[in-house]
């Protein structure tokens, strides 16, 4: 049974959250002081976290800093507000997705499934390691490496990381990697993949491998094999 952790000063819409997953065998918990957030999350240790950004004392934002800090747990945000900088922000601080109030209850049970097919199931994948652009890639633990050193990815980095791979030096076009990362692309923006990428792509500028990641505008994006330079 997998743990979700519902971080929502909204009592009423918490209790609605918590009985329409439990209806699907979630096993789902609050926080009861939202000063000691990362105290509780330490406690419950969830498969997956839903997080407001309008929050007492500090914001979801704040939260998910924190939470980043030690732990590449899914991360759902929920808003209310309806400001694009928000869901740009929420996925540089290493969000998986982003849901806009007021939601269809069926859409968030959607996005909660399908994040953690993808985070909990590719892992079973038999080969672990991959050989990129003079890079060892460990889908295990989420790392890239290289004479430059080591540096750690959020899961969805590593996803779109993977696909890419597995086609090198070949297009991946939006569309496919929109499928694949979230499954349907009804439920998310062309606007997340973009900042997902990016974000990828600065990672890897801190081993010399930002410009093996390259748009191709109107088609996609390319994981070029050969070294930078």
């Amino acid at each position: 049974m997998f743990k979700l952790l519902v971080i929502e000063d909204d009592e009423s819409l918490f209790h609605e959250i918590k009985e329409r997953l439990t209806q699907w065998s979630y096993e789902v918990y609050g926080i009861q002081d939202f000063e000691k957030v990362i105290e509780e999350f330490s406690e419950v240790k969830p498969d997956l976290v839903i997080i407001d950004i309008q929050l007492p004392k500090y914001d979801g934002f704040h939260w998910c800093r924190m939470i980043r800090a030690h732990s590449n747990v899914p991360i759902i945000f929920l808003s209310s507000r309806d400001h694009p900088t928000d869901m740009v922000m929420s996925m540089q601080l290493g969000a998986d997705d982003y849901i806009q109030k007021p939601f269809n209850f069926d859409v968030l049970i959607a996005k909660v499934q399908a994040t953690l097919r993808r985070v909990y199931n590719y892992n079973n994948d038999q080969i672990h390691l991959k050989t990129w652009a003079g890079a060892t890639v460990d889908y295990e633990k989420n790392t890239i490496s290289n004479d430059a050193g080591t540096i750690e990815l959020t899961k969805n980095e590593t996803y779109i990381l993977k696909a890419l791979i597995e086609h090198k030096n070949k297009i991946v076009s939006r569309e496919e990697l929109i499928h694949q990362l979230w499954e349907d692309e009804r439920f998310i923006s062309d606007n997340t993949l973009t900042v997902n990428v990016n974000r990828l792509r600065k990672r890897l500028v801190e081993i010399g491998l930002g410009q093996n990641i390259e748009t191709k505008v109107g088609q996609g994006y390319i994981a070029k094999e050969g070294a930078s330079t």
